[in-house]
Formats: structure tokens, C-alpha cells, sequence
């Protein structure tokens, strides 16, 4: 006799695929992001000009 399929447990492990995945691209894209503004954060450095 075969098993019957447990589509609830098939569902809720998509789920928890899906949710660890947009946590991986949501802490990506912070990475990113923080990188990206140091990058541009280093070069700004106020320039005051000197009396000569």
C-alpha cells in the first residue's frame, strides 16, 4: 500500500525555503547597500581651502 503525500508538510518546508531565502536576499542588499554608501561616504571629505 502507498503512502499518502502530507501536502501540509510539502507546504510549510516551501515556505520555510522561501522565507529563508528572502532573508538571505534582504541581508545581501543591506550589505550591499551599507558597502556602497562607505564607498561613497570615504572620497566626501569637506574640502576647506587654505589662505596662502
Amino acid at each position: 500500500m502507498a503512502k499518502k503525500t502530507n501536502y501540509q508538510y510539502e507546504k510549510r518546508q516551501r515556505e520555510l525555503e522561501k522565507q529563508k531565502k528572502k532573508e538571505l536576499k534582504k541581508e545581501r542588499k543591506q550589505s550591499q547597500q551599507q558597502s556602497a554608501q562607505q564607498e561613497t561616504d570615504s572620497p566626501e571629505q569637506e574640502y576647506t581651502p587654505e589662505d596662502n
